[in-house]
C-alpha cells in the first residue's frame, strides 16, 4: 500500500530538510517541489504556462507511477496557498491518484517564526538544492511579500484529513521533526 506524505508550509520553514531527514529514517523516497520547478525553468520563465504545464506533468507522472509501483510511498513539499481553491483542488488530486490504488496520504503542515524562516533561508543546503533562491537578496523579499499576499499556514481546524499532523519546528531540528512524523504515522 503506497504512502504519500505532503509536507507543506511557507517558504524556509523546513520542509526539504524535514523530508530529508524523514526519507532517511524510513523507506519513502523524497522529491522536493523545485526538482520539478528548476528544470522548466531552463526553458521558460516561472510565471510562463509553458513552466507551469511541465511542472505539472513531472510531478504528476512522478505521483501516479509511484502510487502504481512496489516502492513504500514518496514524501514531496509544497508551498500550499489555503486561500487558493485551486491549490485545495491540487492537493486533492493528489490524494485520489492514492487513493485509487488504495494508498495512503498523509499532510504535515509546518510553521515557524517569521525570523527563523529568514535564518533558514540561508542555509547552505537550502543554496544547495534550490538554485532559484542562491539569489538572497531576492529570496528574501519574495518570503516577506508572500506574507502579505496569501495565507501558507492553515487555521485551526480546517484541515480535516484524519492523517493530518501540524508541527511549529521554530525550535525543533529538521532530525526530531521527521522523528516526530514518524512515530505519529507510524511510518
Amino acid at each position: 500500500m503506497p504512502k504519500f506524505i505532503l509536507i507543506c508550509g511557507p517558504q524556509a520553514v523546513g520542509k526539504m530538510t524535514v523530508g530529508q531527514e524523514l526519507a532517511k529514517i524510513t523507506n519513502l523516497k523524497f522529491m522536493h517541489n523545485h526538482e520539478t520547478i528548476d528544470l522548466p525553468l531552463k526553458f521558460f520563465d516561472f510565471k510562463s504556462e509553458q513552466r507551469r504545464k511541465l511542472t505539472d506533468l513531472f510531478r504528476f507522472a512522478i505521483f501516479e507511477e509511484v502510487a502504481k509501483s512496489d516502492l513504500e510511498g514518496m514524501i514531496f513539499t509544497l508551498m500550499w496557498c489555503f486561500e487558493k481553491q485551486e491549490d485545495w483542488e491540487w492537493v486533492n488530486k493528489i490524494k485520489k491518484i492514492y487513493e485509487k490504488e488504495n494508498g495512503e496520504f498523509y499532510i504535515v503542515e509546518l510553521e515557524a517564526d517569521v525570523e527563523e524562516r529568514l535564518k533558514r533561508n540561508t542555509t547552505e543546503n537550502r543554496l544547495k538544492n534550490k538554485p532559484t533562491k542562491r539569489d538572497l537578496e531576492f529570496s528574501q523579499k519574495e518570503l516577506l511579500k508572500s506574507i502579505e499576499k496569501h495565507r501558507l499556514n492553515s487555521y485551526e481546524g480546517e484541515i480535516k484529513d484524519k492523517n493530518y499532523l501540524k508541527i511549529n519546528n521554530t525550535n525543533i531540528s529538521a532530525e526530531d521533526t521527521a522523528k516526530l512524523i514518524k512515530e505519529k504515522f507510524k511510518l
